[in-house]
């Protein structure tokens, strides 16, 4: 498999897909091209071997073109994992253009076209794959489906915690529109119950806003943002995650990073509710859905969780069982081998 494009390979999603394209037997080898635009330029200078297939990853729609045009000359098929939409992006999630003007009517062309240069388009939930689908315009049967997972080696089962005061109540991220943070301050600030304290970890955006909305709370505090590395013990030594709670049309197409990351460490999470989950997650004891963009709604949940007892600690042993029925590195592994496999 040769990995086009100047990525993280430490990022989740990358993360956990290299390693468990490394179970299935996959050798990966790394290209990142100089300049996106003449990428198969360069792999042609550099006369490099045809791989069984061509892997870009998140985020490098800019590397699709390039790595089309290569693929095609050697007979290579394509695979794309965007994770996101470009057009999603600065239509709906940034409103940096309108729908429907000039600008958002060209970013929408350019990537249909990369899209449908791809042999196999992988999403990240059902909704994302609608998504490909309805506005993208990839066929169906060109998408497959294949969720982020959790690294394994860094996000393992803890062990309980013991029933104590107040309540760690824990979200981390880059604080963009999709997470909902101002949701997350207005609850805590609407909270009435047993003793909680709000954790908002890490850096972005809306970080300043937030840090003014939140002044005169006593029980939310703010955490510098963590290495990677030292983001599973923080997770573990929390009570309860908080997932996304924001109101974009992409907020109800994810499912975020920290929740497989919780659930992978047996801890029960609120979050806002999205059609991406799978029903058996929906109907999961380990998982609260709330309305998007309700604080009052996030409010209660935290209490209920909080006045729950035992419930929070079997909320926490039935998250990682939903963790390894539906999220875990088998189901991760068998949705790449059956994606892998559709390319004939």
């Amino acid at each position: 498999m040769l990995w086009w494009g100047r990525s993280d390979p430490g990022y989740s999603r990358n993360g956990v897909v290299r390693q468990q394209l490394a179970e299935l037997g996959w050798e990966i080898r790394d290209f990142s091209p100089r300049f996106c635009r003449f990428g198969d330029v360069e792999a042609a200078l550099r006369r490099l071997p045809a791989p069984q297939a061509v892997w870009v990853p998140c985020f490098r729609q800019r590397d699709v073109a390039a790595a089309r045009r290569w693929c095609g000359r050697r007979g290579v098929p394509l695979v794309i994992d965007p994770l996101i939409s470009a057009y999603d992006k600065q239509v709906w999630e940034r409103f940096k253009l309108q729908e429907g003007g000039r600008a958002a009517a060209r970013l929408l062309a350019w990537e249909r076209a990369l899209f449908a240069c791809a042999d196999r388009v992988i999403a990240d939930t059902p909704s994302h794959a609608a998504f490909f689908h309805e506005t993208l315009g990839v066929p169906r049967e060109r998408i497959s489906v294949v969720y982020v997972g959790a690294d394994e080696r860094l996000f393992r089962p803890a062990p309980e915690r013991a029933p104590g005061s107040p309540l760690d109540v824990l979200f981390y991220g880059s604080f963009i529109p999709l997470h909902g943070a101002p949701t997350m301050i207005e609850a805590a600030r609407l909270y009435r119950g047993p003793a909680v304290r709000w954790s908002l970890l890490g850096d972005g955006p809306e970080k300043e806003a937030c840090l003014r909305a939140a002044q005169g709370l006593a029980d939310l505090r703010f955490e510098a943002r963590l290495p990677y590395a030292e983001l599973p013990a923080r997770v573990c030594r929390a009570d309860l995650l908080l997932g996304v709670f924001g109101t974009t049309r992409k907020a109800g197409r994810v499912i975020p990073n920290k929740v497989f990351q919780a659930l992978a460490c047996g801890r029960p999470v609120v979050t806002r509710a999205s059609e991406a989950y799978p029903e058996e997650a929906r109907s999961s004891s380990a998982v609260r859905f709330v309305a998007p963009g309700d604080p009052a709604a996030l409010a209660a949940a935290v209490r209920a969780w909080a006045e729950g007892g035992a419930a929070l600690a079997a909320g926490g042993r039935e998250a990682r069982r939903l963790y390894e029925r539906c999220f875990s590195g088998e189901v991760v592994r068998r949705q790449l081998q059956e994606a892998l496999a559709a390319l004939g």
